[in-house]
């Protein structure tokens, strides 16, 4: 990793119950040349941050290397009026952040 992805990186996610909406992420800091400690995030916040202008990505680790590797943008999606978190805009009323890993 050698230039800064985003503000803010997310490997996992925790869903609801019914799994359309996510609960909490995890989040690490982008430091540019490495990635931060994740911590769990509420869902709320990430919407938050990024309407403030604060960027998010998701990430994937490769086991066999022990690095990162950058998959997509997340940003706000607003579909009859509630916020999802989405690496795309589709229409769809569920959070999606791709196949990140659940904890």
């Amino acid at each position: 990793m050698a230039t800064k992805w985003a503000d803010y990186l997310i490997s996992a996610v925790r869903y609801d119950s019914t799994g359309s909406h996510i609960e909490k992420v995890k989040a690490h800091i982008d430091n540019g040349d490495s990635v931060g400690s994740g911590s769990e995030v509420l869902r709320s916040t990430v919407v938050r941050h990024i309407e403030s202008g604060t960027t998010y990505s998701t990430i994937t680790s490769n086991p066999t290397t022990d690095k990162w590797s950058r998959g997509a943008d997340v940003g706000v999606v607003l579909i009859d009026g509630e916020k999802y978190i989405r690496t795309d805009r589709d229409k769809t009323k569920k959070d999606n952040l791709g196949q990140l890993p659940r904890f």
